[in-house]
């Protein structure tokens, strides 16, 4: 709403907050007052970022905040891997590699690939082994038929799991092996 190449300037007078629009330059034809009152600012920001989708609630999807979504029309066949996390809501076929994140496999997610991650959330249904160097969890609604391995696991009351667990201690530093005692001589 500018008038011409003029720059709108805004002058409050002492005792009244009535606002009068004056241009910069000289204009050939005088502005008349507007009675409307003054519009703040829009921000250039957007208002509303919204957040990570997040299963647990709370921490986010990586350290940068980065995840990929696999929609539920999306049907993935073959090796899964990368640098950020990821929410399955469509079907996957294959192997998921993503070591250092966490892989969410949604309601709607059907996967039938072995899961290799730093935490695995399971809320749909998967079929294949599970790797995970931190934890897995398999939700009221999820169903896990296969192996995990991790360091914490948590299955709660209404989720499917039919496979074996095996609970890893953390990676500590690895202890040599002591030397085979020498016999003879």
């Amino acid at each position: 709403m500018s008038r011409g190449d003029a720059t709108p300037e805004f002058s409050a007078r002492k005792g009244n907050t009535r606002q009068m629009w004056k241009p910069n330059q000289p204009a050939s034809s005088n502005p008349t007052p507007s009675n409307e009152p003054t519009r703040p600012a829009v921000p250039t920001t957007p208002a509303f970022e919204p957040a990570a989708r997040t299963a647990t609630g709370g921490s986010s999807a990586s350290a940068a905040g980065e995840q990929a979504t696999i929609g539920k029309s999306l049907v993935i066949k073959g090796e899964v891997s990368g640098s950020e996390s990821l929410y399955v809501d469509g079907k996957i076929e294959g192997t998921i590699n993503l070591p250092g994140n966490r892989v969410t496999v949604g309601r709607n997610g059907q996967v039938s690939a072995n899961i290799t991650a730093r935490e695995i959330v399971v809320l749909g249904k998967v079929r294949g082994n599970m790797t995970a160097s931190d934890r897995v969890d398999i939700r009221s609604e999820g169903s896990l038929t296969g192996d995990v391995a991790a360091q914490r696991i948590s299955i709660e009351d209404g989720a499917f799991f039919k496979g074996g667990i095996d609970i890893r201690k953390p990676d500590t530093k690895p202890v040599a092996p002591p030397e085979p005692a020498k016999v003879g001589v």
